[in-house]
């Protein structure tokens, strides 16, 4: 089968091959062909290093596909099912599952870097990001990571779903869970950047700011709910007209830079919420002082993967996406095939594009 394969850290090219073979099916398992998958920017910190994987490995990990296999033991799903791929599978009996935060489940994050699914080039092993390497034309994930969803909905929209919905609608939903009324700062435009807009609007904040250095991107965001828009440099008249220079209950970072950290903490009033929903570098520190944290009185919260239990989560994105609450279609930027991800790639360094969405026949 085919999929695109990084042998090292800051290969300038991913090795696109046809010879991928996967592991055997076991049980608990299910063998998924990927019918769609996103270019995130998560997979780019995985090309880059900021995310440290096993190598070589497969990127992707936002996609939605159809069941072809299970193993022993699996009730859930079944050959035909169209499923959503879940890339934090919840073991059920750890600490943070038990605790009612299997979003933080370890469980089979740390599998993944010791289990090798795929195989290249006759017995060369390969890993899948997070366990999973969606820029494949099928993987093997547990059966936590194959959630069903029903069949009508779009395999691309599906797979929008599976990561930059969830991450940031949740961030919005779980997280912070904004009232109605409430004012909200977006940092950062990118596709969970614009979930977390829709899920402001859904939550019913009245004010909600979006910002971000490119304008090209401010016009989208104003479509899917943002009621404002600017550029980093404007942010301090933009909380003095919108917010009477107090400040917003709300800031979001949705970049992964400690910079965006600080817009996020500059933008919010005292007493309110600093969201952090970008995934940043280990070596990135936030430079706040012991006198800010405490007299300014802001909560800063970290929001993984939305904070979602997403055999929850998964269909209640599907029903407010077959509402017309969540405007999916807007967010694509374009549809390709596995045989663009190089230029898909560099079109995802320049900034510029929302999800670049792979799709397979």
């Amino acid at each position: 089968m085919r999929g695109a394969l990084l042998h090292a850290v800051g290969d300038e090219k991913l090795d696109i091959r046809d010879d991928f073979t996967l592991t055997p099916v076991g049980p608990g398992d299910v063998r998924v062909r990927v019918k769609a998958t996103g270019v995130c920017h998560s997979d780019l910190s995985v090309l880059t290093g900021v995310l440290p994987m096993p190598l070589p490995i497969i990127p992707g990990h936002e996609g939605a596909g159809e069941v072809v296999e299970v193993g022993d033991g699996v009730t859930t799903v079944q050959p035909g099912d169209h499923v959503i791929i879940n890339w934090t599978p919840a073991c059920g009996a750890c600490p943070s599952c038990v605790g009612g935060q299997p979003n933080l489940c370890m469980t089979y994050m740390m599998k993944s870097f010791t289990e090798p699914r795929f195989l290249f080039d006759g017995a060369t092993p390969a890993f899948g990001m997070a366990g999973c390497g969606t820029w494949a034309e099928e993987i093997i994930v547990p059966w936590q990571g194959a959630i069903k969803v029903d069949s009508d909905v779009p395999y691309e929209a599906a797979a929008l779903i599976g990561c930059g919905i969830t991450t940031g609608v949740g961030a919005v939903l779980n997280t912070a869970k904004v009232r109605p009324g409430a004012t909200v700062a977006v940092v950062g435009c990118g596709g969970v950047g614009l979930s977390v807009i829709q899920g402001a609007r859904i939550s019913g904040a009245t004010t909600i700011l979006a910002i971000d250095p490119l304008e090209s991107k401010h016009a989208l965001a104003k479509k899917v709910g943002a009621t404002h828009a600017c550029t980093p440099d404007q942010l301090m008249d933009a909380i003095g007209t919108l917010t009477g220079g107090q400040g917003f209950d709300h800031g979001f970072e949705v970049v992964g830079k400690s910079a965006a950290i600080m817009t996020a903490w500059q933008a919010t009033r005292r007493g309110g919420d600093v969201i952090v929903v970008g995934a940043g570098a280990m070596d990135d520190q936030v430079p706040l002082t012991a006198f800010n944290l405490l007299f300014e009185g802001k909560n800063i919260l970290s929001s993984l993967y939305g904070d979602a239990d997403v055999r929850r989560d998964f269909p209640r994105f599907v029903n407010l996406y077959k509402a017309g609450k969540l405007d999916l279609d807007s967010m694509i930027s374009s549809r390709i095939r596995i045989g663009d991800l190089n230029d898909a790639v560099d079109a995802l360094r320049g900034g510029e594009v929302l999800r670049q969405i792979v799709l397979f026949d």
